[in-house]
């Protein structure tokens, strides 16, 4: 089924959607959800009604939507019409199945299990914008998914959307740097954006594209997981061929400089992103790259000065690093004031640094961020700890942790830090509902188990 806009759906699912919209602006989100899924079950092509269902599902469930115990309940109370919605999908009855699974994301829309569900049965109805939109809202709020960054990197490459690709397999392999697949993966799209629409485009593997065998060798050298010294040399050659023929292209100087990289020619890979940084100001992931590369090259410098027993060299350079590092994100979030994974970093190297008032800022503006909002409140919390105001320490370290459902590190970490407060303002009863929740699960938790102990002798001191 080909996808169409709001404009060309029939008259009662317009009508339905302007409801829908309406019902947003007055806040009234449930309503807005049940309208919107009344619209993609009459009308599944409306990819801008379920973009936007999508939206609604995963606000109205707030700070829940990306919890494990979410997930968990999820799966266990949707298990029947999970089941269906794979038979429908295996029977070809694909509308069936999207019906079935709206129900699923609707309880709980960023589940991978769902997700990926969906997108087999839009891409089997042949709607695949909504199987992308529902990737794209998923990523937003949790950047650092494997399963949802591999299906979208995938789909955009079906779908010719290279570059977007591009991004995707380039944040996989930050997150997985050995994983083969993923790198073959990366090497694949980067060289289908850089072939120009001349009679390639159905190519379906480097072999198909390449005129020649040298430039496919040159291709297999660069899908290796580890190349030797001489394969980085051959491909470094081949892609400054490529720049000298196409010296605008920034892709190319995105590759020299990893290859320059991974041979410790640091100050040439610096050289080629400063150079591509002018020719595409203002866009974030180059700047990251050569952020990236000037702390290799840092890294790389200490090593080589500890290896030859020079103390004071290494100690200077780690100084100059650390100095590069914070005078570099400080410049960043001034060129990226909505970037708040960078507010969020920079919030860190000032509490690290004791510039604490300084840090309280930035906190205060990543918590938004749902990726870093419980490191944010947790880190306010220490903050305002710092600076002896206690019970507000305390507020910020207990909405971090309500909205941790699991007992995890991060958990364990609040409230070990709240049992702490606690006992600096005298509470020591409530220092003990703190350390006590820890203990109960974690009694090895750092020192907890001294801790819970040592309030049990001051209280039988105290009798």
């Amino acid at each position: 089924m080909a996808e169409i806009n709001p404009n060309e759906a029939p008259k009662a699912v317009r009508d339905l959607y302007l409801k829908a919209t309406a019902a947003l602006e007055k806040g009234n989100l449930d309503y807005a959800m049940e309208l919107l899924t009344r619209c993609v079950e009459m009308t599944p092509e409306l990819t801008q009604a379920r973009r936007l269902l999508r939206q609604v599902q995963v606000k109205r469930l707030g700070k829940k939507a990306n919890s494990p115990l979410t997930h968990q309940l999820a799966m266990l109370t949707g298990l029947p019409g999970y089941l269906k919605a794979m038979t429908s999908i295996k029977s070809g009855k694909y509308k069936e199945a999207l019906v079935t699974i709206e129900h699923l994301l609707s309880n709980d829309p960023l589940n991978n299990n769902f997700i990926k569900l969906f997108v087999d049965a839009a891409l089997g109805a042949g709607i695949p914008e909504s199987a992308i939109a529902t990737l794209e809202i998923a990523k937003d709020y949790d950047t650092e998914n494997i399963h949802v960054l591999q299906m979208l990197g995938m789909l955009y490459t079906k779908m010719g959307r290279n570059s977007s690709a591009r991004h995707c397999f380039e944040k996989l392999c930050e997150i997985a740097p050995n994983d083969p697949k993923l790198i073959k993966a990366l090497k694949d799209v980067t060289a289908m954006e850089s072939i120009k629409e001349d009679g390639w485009g159905k190519a379906t593997s480097y072999r198909d594209m390449m005129k020649d065998q040298k430039e496919a060798e040159l291709l297999e050298q660069q899908s290796k997981a580890v190349k030797s010294d001489k394969d980085v040399d051959a491909l470094i050659k081949d892609t400054l061929m490529k720049i000298e023929q196409e010296p605008e292209n920034i892709n190319y100087f995105r590759q020299i400089a990893r290859l320059y990289c991974q041979v410790h020619h640091f100050e040439e890979a610096v050289e080629a992103l400063t150079r591509a940084q002018k020719m595409a100001p203002g866009d974030p992931e180059l700047d990251q790259a050569l952020t990236n590369a000037r702390m290799q090259w840092y890294e790389y410098d200490i090593e080589k000065l500890q290896a030859a027993g020079d103390e004071a060299g290494m100690q200077a350079k780690q100084t100059e690093m650390a100095q590069f590092k914070f005078d570099d994100l400080q410049e960043r979030v001034k060129r990226y004031p909505n970037d708040l994974k960078l507010k969020y970093e920079l919030g860190r190297m000032l509490f690290d640094n004791g510039y604490i008032d300084e840090a309280i800022q930035q906190f205060q503006l990543s918590q938004r961020s749902p990726k870093h909002r419980e490191e944010s409140l947790y880190y306010l919390g220490l903050c305002l700890k710092n600076k002896e105001q206690y019970d507000l320490a305390i507020e910020q370290l207990d909405s971090a942790q309500s909205e941790i459902y699991e007992m995890d590190d991060t958990k364990k970490l609040i409230l070990y830090e709240m049992g702490v407060i606690s006992e600096l303002m005298g509470n020591l009863d409530q220092a003990a509902t703190y350390y006590k929740q820890i203990y109960q699960v974690d009694i090895g938790f750092k020192d907890i188990s001294e801790k819970v102990a040592g309030i049990y002798e001051t209280r039988k001191q105290n009798g």
